[in-house]
């Protein structure tokens, strides 16, 4: 199977819709070709990661938590801090959270590659712009 590559701007687009289309494809369901047991996706390249909108009140109501798996490990952070300190990780949790949990999530997320700012190292591979 031949991998296209596809390019996307995050800035002033919706969370939710945005991680929905990279799932779809990464998952490769925008193929004809795709069957649910292998992984016959394409690679995904997401530049301004910090400029991903969100509706509401998330920016402050929204947590992410993680666990150290020591007793008193659970550890909370809002989107705002996320914002901050790691804003690629706000677009990899949410499609994380969309792709099914089975031994090809790890291999289709190695081919989301998101980036703060507007470069990328990745001209070399022609990506296509994915229409969001």
């Amino acid at each position: 199977m031949e991998k296209d590559w596809y390019f996307v701007d995050a800035e002033g687009k919706t969370l939710g819709r945005l991680a929905v289309r990279i799932a779809q494809v990464l998952s490769g369901k925008h193929k004809p070709t795709f069957v649910p047991h292998q992984d016959v996706g394409d690679f995904v390249i997401v530049t301004n990661a910090e400029k991903v909108k969100v509706t509401g009140q998330k920016e402050e109501q929204k947590r992410y938590y993680r666990h150290s798996q020591y007793p008193g490990g659970l550890k909370e952070v809002s989107l705002k801090e996320m914002r901050a300190k790691h804003p690629e990780r706000i677009i990899a949790l949410a499609v994380k959270g969309m792709l099914p949990q089975n031994k090809l999530r790890d291999r289709r997320l190695k081919k989301l590659k998101i980036y703060v700012g507007s470069q990328h190292p990745h001209q070399a591979q022609d990506p296509k712009p994915l229409i969001v």
